[in-house]
């Protein structure tokens, strides 16, 4: 489902003339934000897919699972609730996905992970 947001500009900031410019910042401030929490959030599935990799690695599984790429995409279609339309975020996700299977195909074709000292193969 998707969550209610918040597109308001920040408060605050200094007055500088004419008004008009002022707004624009106060946005391109909401919009730096933003794209902070976007990079967050896209570092944050891009290691998910890292761990998926090594898991498919030891599973013997291939890299590619269009079943479950056209399941993410049909639903994030279906779960947009705008403004952008629908073909626009399945282009970014398709986007996305592409840099997720990179770098599942870079862990599942990586070396082994060294064991730690405890020989449990998680390292340090």
């Amino acid at each position: 489902m998707a969550q209610e947001r918040d597109v308001r500009p920040p408060a605050g900031g200094p007055a500088s003339p004419p008004a008009e410019h002022d707004e624009i910042d106060q946005w391109r401030r909401r919009i730096d934000l933003i794209d902070g929490q976007l990079m967050s959030l896209l570092n944050s599935r891009s290691a998910c897919a890292v761990e998926i990799g090594r898991i498919k690695r030891r599973l013997g599984l291939p890299v590619y699972s269009p079943e479950r790429e056209a399941w993410i995409l049909e639903r994030v279609m279906r779960d947009n609730p705008g403004p952008l339309d629908p073909l626009a975020v399945k282009r970014v996700f398709e986007r996305v996905i592409d840099e997720s299977r990179r770098l599942e195909r870079l862990a599942a074709d990586g070396p082994e992970p060294a064991s730690g000292p405890g020989g449990d193969g998680k390292g340090d």
